[in-house]
């Protein structure tokens, strides 16, 4: 019995090998392609500025992350908040948090459209709404920029109905980036949104209307709650891009409106301040890690919930 034991472990431990050395090219892929240039980025952020637009290696400063909030006045020394920084990084916050409310309010009603359509059209619905990840990113934004320019089509139409006689400046404004933003990901929320509320059970729909239930509280009581965890997703998927964004803004914000992916491309361009640039990016990485721990932890409370 003991023989037949250690033969049983032993064919374990050779099995739980085998799997290692087959998952060991996806964990090297993994660690050069992703977690090696995160290190990389940690240690430029805690290096010295190079005078060339470069760090020096072996000499360590927190001067990178010091600016991220900070800087210092050229004459007296004095040290003040970085009013530059803190507005571009309110600014990608308030952006991602209004475009993350934006396309959940258009996404909702669409979602909720598809899946109560009959079943064998429901596919349509969902292959329209991914037609536009088959255009590039690049060319959806000059897209939106026809619409909402001084010629566009949106000022044509109102100047047409006569509701302006001078055309709106949107192009090149904070408003111009959030409708580029909302136009471009409302189909990361419209797809979890419709993945949810396929696997809803009308049927308690249909009891919350017979108990007398108004529109409202069948909506807030029965079908959000049951919709959770897509509408969390949902955001998720949305706010992280807009977050990050750097198309956007640099085709409809016209260079003027900064965000942070914008400003990390400035330090590591023109403004030849990598550990300051690594700071952001870090900062940046920081800010998704701690969406995406209030997703999980969300995902694994409603599995809880309804395990």
């Amino acid at each position: 019995m003991a023989s037949a034991g250690e033969t049983a472990r032993q064919a374990e431990r050779k099995q739980i090998r085998g799997r290692w050395l087959l998952s060991a090219p996806a964990l090297v892929i993994i660690f050069v392609a992703a977690i090696g240039p995160l290190f990389v980025m940690l240690a430029y952020s805690f290096m010295v500025k190079g005078d060339y637009g470069d760090v020096k290696p072996g000499q360590y400063s927190l001067d990178g992350w010091f600016s991220v909030f900070f800087q210092r006045d050229i004459f007296d020394d004095t040290v003040t908040f970085a009013d530059a920084h803190l507005s571009i990084i309110w600014r990608s916050l308030r952006l991602s948090v209004i475009t993350t409310l934006a396309t959940l309010v258009l996404g909702f009603p669409t979602a909720y459209f598809i899946a109560t359509r009959p079943r064998h059209t429901r596919e349509v619905w969902v292959f329209l709404v991914t037609i536009p990840f088959w255009t590039n990113l690049l060319i959806r934004a000059f897209a939106m920029q026809q619409v909402i320019r001084n010629e566009g089509i949106l000022n044509s139409l109102l100047r047409a109905t006569g509701i302006i006689d001078q055309p709106l400046q949107i192009m090149y404004t904070d408003w111009a980036i959030l409708f580029g933003m909302v136009y471009v990901y409302l189909p990361l929320m419209v797809l979890p949104l419709y993945a949810s509320m396929e696997k809803l059970d009308f049927r308690l729909v249909e009891a919350g209307y017979d108990l007398y239930a108004s529109r409202l509280a069948v909506l807030r009581r029965i079908i959000i709650p049951l919709v959770k965890p897509g509408i969390v997703a949902g955001s998720i998927l949305v706010f992280i891009p807009s977050l990050g964004a750097y198309v956007i803004p640099r085709v409809l914000g016209g260079g003027k409106n900064l965000m942070l992916g914008n400003l990390i491309e400035l330090q590591f361009g023109a403004g030849r301040n990598w550990p300051l640039g690594a700071a952001l990016s870090i900062a940046l990485m920081a800010i998704v890690m701690v969406a995406l721990l209030f997703y999980v932890r969300n995902a694994a409370r409603s599995g809880a919930q309804h395990g």
